[in-house]
């Protein structure tokens, strides 16, 4: 398979040939190709794997850094014979992203768990460690462009929309995205699939990590049960208007949005027999509030902690996304207390927008940043026609 490396280095804007650059490696195919393309682009690799969790792992499995995942990155390295150390961080991904994913159940909030890894281990500490280590590069398999515009690196969707992370990566700040790579941005992963069998990689036909890493089986319900700090009590289930029509053992069965296994079918009272939906989660009075479909529709998102690559005033039009596998939707944000908080309008309304998930801003192709959602409301849509 022939690589125009120039072009390779070119575009990733790499350093100097022969120079060292660590590789981020979780035991999957996209960070062991990544690994690789660098390696035989003529740069000193040093893989690091993160060790964050003790959970046993499968073949079948579709999370990352278990134990399996490591033995595959090892495996790699000594393949090709570059340098590839494990580096415990259990103690850190337990503070930084498991207690927040548990405490964020708690506050009744959706959380994503992937974000904070980003935002905490996987770049403040792996950054840490690639300047100890001399590297001005620290290279991952993400799936995101890093394209500049003018002197300023920026955040671009990869060119495999399908695989496209940057979602997950608004929380980057821009001292970090001066040392990170992401080599595989510019490729489709059917691509990235054939350097790993033509590499002859050992995780050439691995599954996508698709579940959350440390909760191997899927059931977080029963996670966040085993790990949570105060118990969660049977409380009632409302309707918007502040009838009872049920009860609940725990608010952390339920999520925004939430149609089945809500447990209140039959209910009296409603003559037209609509499906209810999960309309919001009051953890403070320990209450489930559900309505119809149409009381799910929201005009008005709520947001905290912003992280901005491309300031474009207090005011500004722009693309969201709400979630990382939907389409994008117009939108105007507004910039609130020194940039630390946001409103963001919609001219349409969406549903299912969830406290705790992630609002990220786009301007077509490009990743202007974003923020973490704390309410939504809905509004007279007159106002913005």
């Amino acid at each position: 398979m022939n690589i125009d490396f120039e072009s390779f280095i070119k575009n990733n804007n790499l350093p100097n040939k022969k120079e060292k650059i660590v590789v981020a490696m979780s035991g999957g195919v996209d960070s062991s190709v990544t690994a690789v393309l660098l390696h035989k682009a003529g740069y000193e690799v040093i893989g690091v794997t993160m060790q964050l969790h003790e959970s046993k792992s499968v073949i079948k499995t579709k999370t990352c850094c278990s134990g399996l995942d490591i033995s595959d990155a090892k495996k790699v390295a000594k393949k090709f014979g570059f340098k590839h150390y494990i580096i415990d961080y259990k103690e850190k991904f337990k503070k930084s992203v498991i207690d927040d994913f548990v405490k964020s159940y708690e506050r009744g909030e959706t959380p994503i768990p992937c974000i904070k890894c980003n935002q905490t281990v996987k770049f403040t500490d792996l950054i840490s460690f690639t300047r100890s280590a001399g590297c001005k590069v620290l290279a991952t398999g993400h799936y995101v462009r890093r394209v500049y515009d003018g002197k300023i690196p920026n955040i671009y969707q990869a060119i495999d929309n399908s695989k496209d992370q940057s979602y997950f990566l608004f929380a980057t700040t821009l001292s970090q995205l001066e040392i990170l790579r992401f080599p595989l941005g510019e490729y489709k992963k059917d691509k990235v699939r054939e350097f790993a069998k033509e590499f002859g990689l050992v995780n050439a036909n691995k599954p996508d990590s698709q579940d959350i890493c440390f909760i191997p089986d899927g059931d977080y319900r029963k996670f966040v049960k085993k790990n949570k700090k105060v118990s969660f009590n049977s409380g009632v289930i409302e309707n918007t208007k502040g009838d009872i029509i049920g009860r609940h053992s725990g608010i952390i069965d339920y999520t925004i949005g939430q149609r089945k296994k809500i447990g209140i079918g039959g209910v009296k009272g409603n003559k037209d027999h609509k499906p209810y939906y999960v309309i919001r989660i009051d953890n403070l009075n320990n209450k489930i509030i559900v309505g119809s479909r149409e009381e799910l529709d929201q005009y008005k998102i709520y947001l905290k902690d912003i992280n901005l690559f491309n300031a474009k005033g207090k005011k500004f039009k722009a693309e969201i996304k709400i979630r990382s596998g939907e389409r994008k939707i117009n939108a105007i944000i507004k910039i609130l207390n020194d940039n630390k908080d946001a409103i963001v309008e919609l001219s349409n309304p969406e549903i299912g927008i969830a406290p705790g998930q992630a609002c990220v801003f786009y301007d077509k192709e490009k990743m202007l940043g974003g923020g973490w959602i704390i309410a939504a409301e809905k509004e007279n849509r007159s106002q913005y026609i």
